[in-house]
């Protein structure tokens, strides 16, 4: 818990501001480095406001974008490092199944990235994971490194092995102000800090607190429904612990993709999710929805009666996530409409006037796996090393007119 007055120590090697699984893997690597590291928290730990909460996530190595799929090697080994040093399980393989038009690009690249050759149709599906039921003309391309991550789980795992290697967290404090200089000042809730270098990642706050410092990031905060689906008949839909994790592409139901992960989180419902959302204000996400009919469950009622029909089609459990886009991606979201495919990078940067200020932010909702390299990428760029990985995907000049009336 945080202290009630100004600690002792207040100045710090690096800051990180925020808390998840980004900023905490920051942090983590800083502290590697022997960098003395202060990570705060707005919220008491642990809570469910962010990002980075809750039990699962999908780890897969399958992506269309090859500058992704370059990187999920280093994150298994990565991932399992942090197993290794804690002592805890934080990953079980479970394969993933990708689901798409026959000649669909990006099940194509996919493919291609992977290094798969098999393709298997309606019948092979079948076969193979009886719980699926595949329209003809759609085929499947199987992930078998992918699994789930346990994300509550691993989100403390890396905040033990930060404090156990000399850094100091401390939660239950809301930062209000940030001064840029050569030593940047961190004002919050129950103190004053200063470092030569700081770091934010804090989600869907993040936004609120470049505006300070005279940057306009295009990010919006959208609300996630996470929904879990009940078998119709326990054990019978082919679709329990063991069955894979599944991602579509470039189906009509599913403009932009709906996923699944097998019953692992609740005994015999299944997670079955849309990538859609409805822009948010972060500072209201607990508040009870609208009662305005919401076209996600729709869409997914509908997807899982073609496509998963051992699954009752209402959800048995809704809870909620936040993910934090750019403005073309939350209108494509909202309206469901055809659109060009929206940039999904992340923002992994200096700022472009304080060079001391690095900025990750944009993880779109497919971050959390990577975690472990982001933080990598944003400790190098935070210490001036050379980036591990290419960062042209990731820079904040790619959007036009961010810088407003910097201070």
């Amino acid at each position: 818990m945080a202290a009630l007055s100004q600690p002792q120590k207040s100045t710090y090697d690096v800051i990180v501001i925020g808390a998840g699984i980004q900023g905490s893997f920051t942090a983590y690597h800083l502290a590697q480095r022997h960098k003395d590291t202060l990570l705060l928290e707005q919220f008491l730990l642990p809570h469910s406001r962010g990002s980075s909460h809750g039990q699962s996530r999908i780890i897969r190595s399958a992506y269309p974008q090859e500058y992704y799929s370059r990187m999920m090697p280093d994150c298994f080994h990565r991932w399992q490092q942090l197993e290794a040093e804690t002592g805890t399980t934080l990953y079980r393989q479970t394969g993933l199944v990708l689901l798409g038009p026959l000649g669909e690009p990006e099940l194509e690249a996919c493919r291609r990235n992977l290094g798969v050759d098999e393709v298997l149709d309606t019948t092979a599906l079948a076969r193979r994971f009886p719980g699926f039921r595949l329209p003809a003309g759609q085929v499947a391309v199987v992930d078998s490194t992918a699994g789930v991550l346990f994300a509550g789980r691993a989100l403390q795992a890396v905040q033990e092995v930060f404090r156990r290697h000399g850094g100091t967290l401390r939660d239950g404090e809301k930062v209000l102000r940030i001064e840029p200089g050569a030593t940047v000042t961190v004002t919050t809730t129950a103190g004053v800090y200063k470092a030569p270098r700081i770091i934010i990642t804090a989600g869907a706050w993040t936004g609120a607190f470049v505006e300070q410092l005279g940057l306009r990031l295009p990010l919006q905060p959208l609300r996630i429904d996470v929904c879990y689906w009940r078998e119709k008949q326990p054990g019978s839909a082919g679709l329990g612990s063991v069955s894979p994790c599944f991602l579509t592409l470039g189906l009509s139901q599913a403009p932009d993709g709906i996923y699944g992960l097998p019953s692992i989180e609740y005994p015999g419902l299944m997670k079955v999710c849309h990538h859609h959302g409805s822009p948010t204000d972060p500072e209201k996400r607990d508040q009870a929805p609208s009662s305005a009919p919401r076209p996600d469950i729709t869409i997914l009622s509908s997807f899982i009666s073609s496509y998963l029909p051992g699954l009752e089609t209402q959800p048995a459990v809704m809870e909620t996530c936040l993910y934090t886009v750019y403005p073309t991606l939350s209108l494509h979201l909202h309206t469901l409409a055809p659109q060009n495919t929206p940039d999904e990078d992340f923002i992994l940067d200096h700022h472009p006037k304080f060079s001391n200020i690095v900025i990750g932010a944009g993880f779109s909702g497919h971050g959390f796996k990577l975690a472990p390299v982001v933080g990598k990428l944003l400790c190098e760029l935070s210490l001036g090393e050379e980036p591990s990985y290419s960062m042209a995907h990731f820079a904040i000049t790619r959007f036009p007119g961010v810088l407003g009336d910097a201070q």
